[in-house]
């Protein structure tokens, strides 16, 4: 049918559908449902001995319909037990399972699995089950066997390497038990060393090559915010970029304080959640920067988690609250140099009683970050688990020549230096009483 395939793209839209209509029912379905008619070529699976088939590709290239695809072949070809595995629980259910080039949402109706979120696993017609697994919890992996897997976003990974080990020991079910790794690439150690494997075979992607598939406010928002950058060429381009020259951090120095352990309650002398509230609210607006940080009883500074997002001022304030809760908390710290007055009225209207701190940032934020940096560099600080996003900001922003907002990075500095920087002193946490 490929030849069909090749005269509709070249038809207008009223000969087309006089093709179209004379297909019975069983062919229109058998065309639409047929991957191989519609994929790129470097969309579908190489021919040569491979174990892992890693795809790096820019955002919006399509390696969610790769991978989902390439599970139901597989599936179709007598797989049986099948790994699942993304960044989060909630990324394999909404992205891998349930989004809209996910298994749910390309399987045809006469062989679509069942998907039982409580069992954490899927069932198809013949037999086959899907078990889902995130990169936040390793040990999960640790005893299933799999004759197929599908990792999405290893280079976002929580504990990427001890997932990946896990995933690769029990993946010895069947003749020819095979991986497909989808993701923006990053330089961190867990893809590099797949790179470096003689046993993957990689296909690399641009954004630009499926432009036409892509909604135009998705294009023009992924293609004004990192287009000419340098994060650009990671994101759009899918390069494997190396360490940013006039960077304060670089990611060999982030992987040698990067701990996989999280300390319990009981080792931390403080907890802040920091703030680094977005300017505006639209689709071209940045991101609100939301991390965790904690001084440890040892000394040391721990960045626990990053929550940070595309937020409502109200929306922001509600997730800061929360994590502040989730986390046994002390305070929150909110840079105010844009909202003034605004934050702390924002974050009022949720929560009148929580402990509330306003910061404003006197130097550039360059400046702000380079007493952050050198306690980096005095091994003074610990990532507990992988934080991409955040990380790439830290090892990409240079001051004049980075057309984005570090975000994250401002948020992770602004809450360091309250637990590490700041001569410790009596001061007054805003709780309003009654």
């Amino acid at each position: 049918m490929k030849s069909l395939v090749d005269s509709l793209v070249r038809l207008d839209t009223g000969a087309r559908t006089a093709v179209l209509s004379k297909l019975s029912q069983g062919e229109f379905a058998d065309l639409y449902y047929d991957w191989g008619e519609w994929a790129r070529p470097d969309q579908l699976a190489p021919d040569d001995d491979w174990i892992t088939w890693l795809i790096l590709a820019g955002r919006g290239w399509g390696k969610t319909r790769c991978g989902a695809e390439w599970v139901r072949q597989r599936v179709n070809a007598g797989a049986q037990r099948i790994a699942l595995i993304g960044e989060t629980a909630a990324d394999v259910r909404d992205v891998m399972i349930e989004g809209e080039s996910g298994i749910l949402a390309i399987s045809p109706p006469w062989d679509t699995p069942t998907y039982i979120p409580s069992k954490r696993r899927m069932m198809w017609p013949n037999g086959a089950m899907a078990f889902t697994y995130s990169g936040e919890t390793p040990d999960q992996l640790r005893g299933p066997q799999h004759d197929t897997a599908w990792a999405d976003e290893p280079a976002k990974w929580r504990y990427g390497d001890d997932t990946w080990a896990n995933l690769m020991l029990g993946l010895r079910l069947g003749d020819d038990p095979r991986v497909v790794a989808t993701t923006t690439p990053r330089p961190t150690p867990l893809i590099k060393g797949m790179i470096a494997d003689g046993g993957t075979h990689v296909t690399r992607g641009s954004t630009l090559e499926n432009l036409e598939n892509l909604a135009p406010q998705f294009r023009e928002a992924i293609l004004s915010r990192y287009e000419g950058t340098r994060l650009g060429r990671q994101e759009i381009y899918a390069e494997v970029l190396e360490d940013a020259p006039g960077a304060l951090w670089t990611m060999e120095g982030i992987e040698d304080i990067r701990v996989t352990r999280t300390p319990d309650s009981g080792e931390l002398k403080r907890v802040v959640v920091a703030i680094d509230p977005a300017a505006s609210v639209g689709e071209d607006s940045d991101e609100t920067g939301i991390i965790v940080v904690a001084l440890g009883f040892d000394g040391l500074g721990y960045v626990l988690a990053d929550v940070s997002g595309k937020y409502k001022p109200i929306e922001w304030a509600q997730k800061a609250i929360r994590t502040l809760e989730e986390w046994d908390g002390d305070r929150i710290i909110a840079e105010v140099n844009q909202g003034g007055d605004m934050v702390e009225q924002t974050i009022r209207t949720i929560d009148r009683r929580v402990p509330y701190k306003a910061v404003r940032g006197a130097k550039g934020k360059y400046s702000r970050a380079e007493p952050i940096s050198a306690l980096y560099e005095q091994g003074r600080v610990r990532h507990c688990g992988l934080f991409a996003t955040l990380e790439d900001q830290m090892c990409s922003f240079e001051p004049g020549t980075t057309g984005w907002s570090p975000d994250r990075m401002d948020a992770l500095v602004y809450g360091l230096t309250d637990l590490m920087i700041e001569v410790p002193r009596t001061i007054e946490i805003k709780k309003v009483i009654g």
